[in-house]
């Protein structure tokens, strides 16, 4: 049997480092080894040592759209900077070299993706890695949306669009080798030894209410915050931080190898949005051995199950309470959470389910 041929395209790959981008690398790395014929589509720079091929296409960054107007369907800088990669993606998106394609970003990409093929071939696979907005609402520029395959990365998106879509649920993952428990460096984050500290890593967006996080720590007599993120809120936290923590407030940016150093500082992990398409904080933060305090919802339950301690994160005196309740608690079972997550998330296991689904939707 031929290999299948695998086409990942989004304006982020090999450019940014986190979220979507850096879980189709993953997933792309680990087809290589499972006998798929593998090509990346991006805008960052090519890095010889991946399996896969890989082409380089051009964008206009989002921060020049930032005056642009917003309208359906270029709603914002996002989707300008999406839009302007079109031109790239057009030119190098070549339909018959591939028998499905890949991609989380709508509209334009999916679009493209769909409009340059004959008939439905290849496939089109869609990840709801930012949300299943574009699935399932059905006026303006959403009307047009099409797949051939949804893979669902929670079970509230897997319930709501199983009906309509050819649909498959899995989740993120981790890479569970780098992401272990360990002993903390927190000199290297300026956090004196001795004390309790709560780990927040989060994008400073209102979704992520990272102002709330700080003024539930703040209620917390001595206990420091390691908030690691950055965005259009990190003026407002970083001020109120100083002024409810003091020397007990610390932000850090940092890059992704040094991201489980970020989760061992911590004593207890805590992710207040209330709405997340994953959230691999939440796998990272448990296969370094962190207790994880979230809000309760469906995705939470399924992601962390009897590792979470879940609640209304609205309720900020309810908060206060769980959070003194766990940093009052022995720090135990670490390597428990840590296996936990390689049974479940380890990019291995999620990888063999994907290589499954795609080979499904080849043979048909």
């Amino acid at each position: 049997m031929n290999s299948p041929r695998i086409l990942f395209a989004l304006p982020g790959l090999h450019r940014v480092n986190r979220g979507a981008e850096a879980a189709f690398e993953q997933i792309a790395t680990g087809l290589c080894s499972r006998g798929f014929d593998v090509t990346l589509l991006g805008t960052g720079e090519p890095n010889s040592s991946r399996p896969y091929r890989y082409l380089q296409g051009n964008l206009r960054p989002r921060e020049t759209f930032r005056k642009w107007p917003s309208f359906p369907p270029f709603r914002g800088e996002y989707r300008w900077e999406e839009a302007s990669f079109v031109p790239s993606l057009w030119k190098l998106y070549q339909p018959k070299d591939y028998d499905i394609t890949v991609t989380c970003s709508y509209p334009f990409v999916n679009w493209v993706l769909r409009a340059k093929r004959k008939g439905k071939q290849p496939a089109h696979v869609y990840i709801t890695e930012n949300s299943d907005w574009a699935v399932h609402t059905p006026n303006r520029e959403y009307r047009w949306f099409g797949c051939e395959g949804l893979v669902c990365t929670n079970p509230e998106y897997h319930t709501r669009n199983r009906e309509t879509w050819n649909s498959v649920l899995i989740p993120n993952g981790v890479n569970a080798g780098a992401f272990t428990p360990g002993p903390p460096e927190r000199y290297a984050f300026g956090i004196p030894p001795g004390v309790k500290v709560v780990c927040m890593v989060s994008a400073l967006i209102p979704s992520k209410y990272p102002q709330a996080g700080i003024r539930a720590v703040a209620a917390l007599e001595g206990v420091h915050l390691l908030l690691a993120g950055d965005g259009p809120q990190r003026e407002e936290c970083d001020a109120l931080g100083e002024e409810l923590l003091g020397d007990r407030y610390h932000r850090v940016t940092v890059p992704m190898d040094r991201m489980p150093a970020v989760y061992r500082c911590g004593d207890v992990f805590m992710h207040l949005s209330q709405a997340e398409a994953f959230g691999n904080i939440y796998i990272e933060a448990l296969s370094c051995g962190l207790p994880v305090v979230a809000h309760d919802t469906e995705t939470t339950r399924w992601i962390l199950g009897d590792y979470g301690e879940l609640l209304d994160t609205e309720n900020e005196e309810a908060l206060v309470n769980r959070l003194r309740s766990m940093l009052n608690s022995e720090k135990t079972d670490a390597a428990q959470r840590h296996e936990a997550v390689v049974k479940r998330f380890d990019w291995e296991v999620v990888c063999d389910q994907y290589a499954e689904y795609l080979r499904g939707l080849v043979g048909q």
